[in-house]
């Protein structure tokens, strides 16, 4: 391998000269710290001075890498390239509720769909939403249209996360986490108010959707600034990646959570795409249906004949030591598999026909780390 090194700096490169830069190699943690997006849009700005705008794109990549969850806001690097764009004049940071579909979902949806913190009573119920709603004289409508999180007036903002947070101090959740109902949210200024792309974690989760199915090329075009063509297949996209998460998760009710000792898990089989069974199984386990004490593992076979893994887990487990990364890497790894990921969630692949071996093993691992 030759060397490349700048200022104190090094990097390696092979004969190909492919270069790798990865911000752990500078004493950076990249799961908090800044993404891959961020990475690459400080390369862009060295090359080029007058990108500063594409700052936003940095933002979303670090929202979708879900890097402002520890803390309930952005830091580190992503911090500095958040105050760029602030400068810039294409981004806005603002404390807000932080469930997902502030600007898109009605807001009955929202609560149902709420996770970190769950709403005690609410999240997974859409019939309890609506009652909340309307047991605090707030209107699901306005005419024909379903209100969203923007269209409701800040006294009925203040009422709705006032009661939550009443909620889950009733049911022993504690100040830290019923605080966690608030946080930054980053707003993209040039983008239309309402639509997927004028909040950080909504166009994260539109590009997703695009990649998720092979059609990276739709989302790049977004990214580019396409607003018609583009725009409206991702669109398209991110309503069926809605649809297929909803068939997820009814499958994964379907076939039942098996519930171990040390973790519980569900096998979808080809039931549910591999690019998605990771999403299904944090949102089951976000769901209220499942005991939220242990982590959830799902399997989904994939089309090369391997099966792929992924774990979800709360944050209070990963407070008491538990690093699903380390667990399910060492698991895999075991059985001539691959498993990495973050302490809260991880992923593997691991051989067809191995996964009650898998699970034996990484059931070992949970056990260790939070004994």
């Amino acid at each position: 391998m030759n060397k490349v090194i700048t200022d104190h700096h090094v990097c390696t490169r092979d004969k190909d000269y492919v270069f790798h830069l990865n911000p752990h190699l500078f004493g950076l943690d990249g799961s908090t710290e800044i993404s891959g997006a961020g990475v690459t849009y400080l390369v862009a700005k060295e090359l080029c001075q007058d990108c500063i705008d594409l700052t936003y794109l940095a933002i979303v990549g670090a929202c979708g890498d879900l890097q402002d969850v520890k803390h309930c806001k952005l830091q580190g690097l992503n911090r500095k390239i958040l105050e760029e764009g602030e400068r810039a004049g294409v981004l806005k940071k603002q404390i807000d509720i932080r469930y997902f579909g502030r600007e898109t979902r009605p807001v009955y949806k929202l609560l149902q769909f709420a996770t970190d913190p769950l709403i005690p009573g609410l999240t997974g119920r859409e019939d309890a939403c609506i009652s909340f709603l309307n047991e605090y004289n707030i209107p699901l409508k306005d005419g024909d249209n379903w209100r969203r999180w923007i269209d409701l007036k800040l006294e009925e903002k203040r009422k709705i996360v006032s009661e939550i947070m009443k909620l889950l101090l009733v049911k022993g959740f504690g100040y830290k986490i019923a605080a966690r109902v608030l946080g930054e949210v980053y707003i993209l200024t040039k983008e239309d108010e309402g639509t997927e792309l004028h909040d950080a974690k909504e166009f994260a989760t539109m590009l997703n959707a695009t990649a998720r199915y092979g059609e990276s090329e739709v989302g790049l075009n977004v990214c580019l600034g396409d607003r018609d063509k583009w725009f409206k297949k991702a669109r398209n996209l991110l309503r069926n990646h809605r649809q297929n998460l909803v068939n997820g998760l009814q499958l994964a009710r379907d076939e039942g959570i098996v519930e171990r000792k040390f973790l519980q898990y569900f096998h979808a089989g080809e039931g549910i795409k591999d690019t998605i069974v990771g999403i299904v199984t944090g949102m089951m386990l976000s769901s209220g249906e499942v005991n939220t004490n242990l982590p959830l593992i799902g399997f989904a076979n994939t089309e090369n004949g391997d099966v792929k893994v992924s774990a979800r887990a709360r944050r209070e487990l990963a407070d008491r030591g538990l690093n699903l990364s380390v667990a399910m890497q060492n698991a895999a790894e075991a059985l001539n598999g691959v498993g990495g990921g973050h302490n809260v969630a991880a992923g593997a692949t691991i051989p067809k026909g191995k996964e009650e071996e898998f699970l034996e093993i990484l059931e070992k691992e949970i056990k260790d780390q939070l004994s």
